[in-house]
């Protein structure tokens, strides 16, 4: 398996992205972006997107040189179009938009509408917590017309993964984050499970009946994703959907031209809110310290090593790849290879 650099990694994402039309500082964004969940072990949402990207740049469905801007907004809010850019480039730019907001009025929140995707949620939350801020974020809208999940109970596909991530600042420690998918499992990871020949954990999807099943395979036969947690995780799902797509307004600006079938209807919302609203931010960091010491301080149940705290994966593997390089798979690899061969970039 190939082991990269992130410098090494970001420069060949970086080219392969000008060379497909993306703006300099498009291009240095999305590398930094792709790389990013690379490092902290999210491959799901690192560079496996990138021909993807690319095959969308053709198609029409991404402005690659294209700029976010604020299409309307209150001294604590903003409505962010991507104008069909990059994902990642409008979540960014909308992300330090409501943190510039929230230092003022101590609580923002930003809409997004009409980009692509936005990659790893987390990112965005850590950022939050990098300025001193809780952050929260949620994304939909991908189902209008891609449903992927059946609501707990049915048998028909009617929403999507419906992602959300909370992000807290710590003192001495990591933040304290989380980012998933309201579905038993992320979308990506059913792809590689089908195209690896690999059972998928009891309860994560149906087939086209609305039988349980572990095969990948009933799945792109008409089967779909199950809601984590039953109805409690169905809730979440419907929530998040109500606070992204429908809330934003996503739906009355789709294009049919751009974001694909995936992206047109997307709507993402973005709160971002001052973690000393009620006391110092030295305070509140010095508490999340003792309570995640504390919780990691809990004896590990048998079958357990450890007990961790929510960002604490992603810290680690994030250090072992700066240290040692990131593993990329083979199949990857050679798929970045061939979209920059068809775009006349040298490998590295």
């Amino acid at each position: 398996m190939p082991i990269k650099s992130a410098a090494e990694l970001a420069a060949f994402t970086r080219a392969i992205l000008v060379a497909a039309g993306a703006s300099e500082r498009n291009a240095d964004r999305m590398a930094e972006a792709l790389v990013a969940s690379n490092l902290c072990g999210v491959d799901t949402h690192g560079v496996f997107h990138l021909p993807g990207y690319v095959e969308h740049i053709r198609a029409g469905y991404i402005r690659p040189a294209a700029q976010p801007a604020i299409v309307r907004e209150t001294p604590t809010s903003a409505l962010v179009t991507g104008n069909w850019t990059f994902g990642h480039v409008a979540a960014k730019y909308a992300a330090e938009v409501a943190i510039e907001k929230a230092r003022t009025g101590n609580i923002a929140v930003a809409g997004i509408v009409e980009a692509h995707h936005i990659g790893r949620l987390g990112e965005y939350v850590e950022l939050a917590a990098a300025n001193g801020m809780i952050g929260m974020v949620w994304a939909g809208g991908q189902s209008e017309e891609t449903p992927h999940a059946v609501p707990y109970g049915g048998r028909q596909r009617v929403l999507h993964t419906n992602p959300l991530a909370v992000g807290f600042p710590a003192g001495d420690g990591p933040p304290i984050m989380f980012d998933f998918s309201t579905t038993a499992v992320a979308g990506v990871k059913v792809i590689f499970a089908h195209e690896h020949n690999e059972p998928l954990p009891p309860g994560s999807i149906v087939d086209k009946e609305g039988r349980p099943t572990t095969d990948p395979a009933d799945f792109f036969a008409g089967g779909g994703h199950l809601p984590f947690g039953g109805h409690k995780g169905y809730a979440l799902m419907v929530a998040v959907e109500m606070l992204s797509r429908v809330m934003t307004g996503a739906d009355a600006l789709a294009d049919p031209a751009r974001g694909g079938p995936f992206m047109r209807h997307q709507g993402v919302t973005m709160l971002m809110l001052r973690a000393d609203l009620f006391q110092p931010l030295e305070e509140f960091a010095a508490r999340a310290d003792e309570l995640a010491e504390r919780l990691r301080a809990v004896p590990p149940a048998p079958g357990f090593s450890e007990v961790l705290v929510p960002g604490d994966p992603e810290q680690r593997i994030r250090a072992s790849r700066q240290r040692d390089g990131i593993p990329v798979g083979e199949d990857i690899w050679q798929s970045l290879v061939d979209v920059a061969t068809s775009l006349g970039v040298p490998g590295p």
